[in-house]
């Protein structure tokens, strides 16, 4: 399709009362202009994103994720507000979508319905269960768009209105460039709304198209708190979207998933759990209360009330309740509960022992533990890094191990036991 698309990303975000840009805020892992951008290069392949506020930062972070995106500098001196905006941007196909860098929840299976229509303006529009803070459209005998007017321009009867500006517009070029020199900044704000587009076509004969759309879609997150209701939303997207890829979820409304996250096979997920960044779970069970972030979990069960760090490979292993790991590879292993293992390499049919830890920095430097085939290490371990444990090897509980085990020895490390007969009521002798 012939269609290019401005994302109006300029605005300084003053109700998020926050020094990060507003449409970098996170939703389930990603920068809420992220989601947007990812629907539209679905549809477009020349996208212009205009930015003013913390441009530089705007631009890096999504540079860091898209090609081929146009990003230009709005003229906020000049010509500031949403009329401002499409002004510096110079899209060069016939059909322009304009859409808004704060709408996470937009996809391009809800944008479609707006390009079909053969008129000058279409614009989405939708009823507000509460219309306070949209421009609200007024309609005429034919259900026509007549005007926008924003909220703090409206009189108290149009305020009224619940039929409310979704945000959402596709345009004709050739109107653009006609209508755009004619906008004028007579209001409140003394800015260029993008809304009086719609008066200067309706003025022109030209017909403006409403088309209904769902509001939570079309939400636009101006506050934390419209930062949490997205969140909501897209996390209900993401738990309906696996569940029907057939991943088991108990007490669904509880876990939490990145967007980057993957599944395949037969996955089960308990109440609690989190699962962050680009991590991917297969035929795997995840018990309750668990965090996996960023690393891959094969054929294993972690948890309950696991956490398993960014950068590790987990397979074949079983992880109970209050491990954790680190930056680490484990095949085939065991380890029941009460562990922290950073920076390993653990092979299969090792069995780790309640309390086993992995002291891997010295204060200065991260430095490595490898743990070979068949080794069982008891309770209480501390495995001072860099160390080797080769294959067929015990280890004794309550052992501090600081140095190479070769394969199969038995390594011990613990003070000789005295016992004090009578000690107790000689210091208590008040208990006798």
């Amino acid at each position: 399709m012939n269609l290019s698309i401005v994302i109006m990303a300029a605005g300084f975000g003053t109700r998020m009362k926050s020094s990060l840009p507003k449409v970098l805020h996170p939703i389930s892992g990603h920068p809420m202009l992220f989601h947007i951008l990812s629907e539209a290069t679905t549809l477009s392949d020349d996208i212009h994103v205009v930015l003013y506020h913390e441009h530089e930062a705007i631009k890096a972070a999504m540079a860091s994720y898209f090609e081929g995106i146009t990003f230009v500098l709005q003229d906020h001196a000049n010509f500031p507000g949403t009329g401002g905006a499409i002004k510096a941007a110079h899209p060069k196909y016939d059909t322009v979508l304009v859409l808004n860098g704060d709408m996470p929840l937009v996809q391009a299976s809800t944008l479609t319905p707006l390009l079909n229509h053969d008129v000058a303006v279409v614009m989405s529009v939708f009823e507000a269960r509460n219309p306070f803070g949209y421009g609200r459209v007024v309609l005429d005998a034919s259900s026509n768009v007549a005007r926008v007017v924003e909220e703090k321009d409206a009189t108290a009867q149009e305020k009224a209105l619940r039929t409310v500006n979704a945000g959402v517009y596709v345009f004709q070029k050739k109107f653009l460039e006609n209508a755009l020199p004619n906008l004028r900044n007579a209001n409140a704000q003394n800015e260029y709304y993008l809304t009086d587009l719609v008066e200067i076509a309706t003025s022109q004969g030209e017909a403006v198209k409403a088309v209904m759309v769902d509001e939570e879609a079309f939400m636009g997150v101006n506050s934390k708190l419209h930062l949490a209701q997205a969140e909501t939303a897209m996390q209900q997207r993401l738990r309906e979207k696996w569940m029907e890829e057939g991943v088991s979820m108990r007490l669904p409304q509880t876990i939490f998933l990145d967007a980057r996250a993957r599944f395949e096979g037969e996955c089960f997920l308990e109440n609690g759990v989190s699962i962050l960044g680009d991590s991917t779970i297969i035929a795997s069970s995840i018990k309750a209360n668990s965090v996996v972030e960023s690393s891959t979990i094969v054929d294993s069960t972690v948890g309950p009330l696991a956490r398993i760090r960014p950068h590790c490979h987990i397979q074949d292993s079983h992880l109970g309740n209050f491990v954790e790991v680190k930056n680490s590879t484990l095949k085939g292993v065991k380890a029941g509960h009460l562990s922290y293992l950073g920076d390993a390499s653990i092979d299969e049919g090792t069995n780790v022992g309640c309390g086993t830890i992995t002291c891997n920095y010295d204060g200065k430097a991260k430095h490595r533990t490898q743990i070979g085939k068949n080794v069982f290490i008891g309770s209480d371990t501390q495995l001072i890094a860099p160390v080797v444990i080769e294959d067929d090897v015990l280890i004794a509980a309550g052992s501090t191990i600081t140095q190479n085990v070769p394969t199969g020895a038995l390594a011990i490390s613990r003070a000789k036991l005295s016992i004090k007969a009578g000690f107790f009521h000689r210091f208590f002798p008040t208990k006798q």
